[in-house]
């Protein structure tokens, strides 16, 4: 026959005592306390001599680029100013000898004139763009050859250092 347990004393669980304090509270482990090697905290004391060296050169370096990325910016600011104003010039000076073609052609008493005279605006227009491009692309070039030097003496700077 199969009897049905009923339950005793002995199997009945014992609820837990409450703990004191708060019931979130890391239970605390006390860690063994031992003597570090005497070669091993060397090692480490030299480990962190190294780092805070390797730190510091590399803030000195990150000094400098900043700087020289600085400085590349405002060279590069500054020539692009001046090659904006030399188109603006450019375009002044072709505009105006547009308006005093055109006040020619105005005046023109025949066709024949009218032709001699915006022949003669085309070649001398020619000849004044060709020098107007000519100045410019000399401009750019200085600016680029300005902008790229400090970043270029850095370089130079930098790998002859690491040699």
């Amino acid at each position: 026959m199969s009897a049905v347990e009923t339950p005793t004393a002995k199997s009945k669980a014992k609820a837990a005592p409450a703990p004191a304090g708060n019931v979130f509270e890391m239970p605390k482990f006390d860690l063994p306390k031992f003597e570090m090697p005497t070669a091993f905290r060397e090692l480490a004391e030299k480990g962190v001599s190294v780092a805070k060296e390797n730190y510091e050169k590399l803030k000195g370096v990150a000094e400098e680029a900043t700087d020289v990325l600085e400085e590349t910016y405002s060279t590069a600011s500054k020539g692009c100013s001046g090659y904006g104003l030399k188109v603006i010039e450019a375009a002044r000076a072709n505009s105006n000898a547009s308006f005093d073609l055109f006040g020619e052609l105005l005046t023109a008493k025949s066709y024949a004139e009218v032709v001699e005279l915006s022949t003669a605006f085309m070649r001398k227009q020619f000849e004044t763009m060709t020098a107007q491009a000519k100045e410019l692309a000399e401009e750019a070039q200085k600016v680029c050859t300005d902008t790229a030097e400090p970043i270029r003496e850095s370089f130079t700077g930098a790998f002859t250092k690491a040699a």
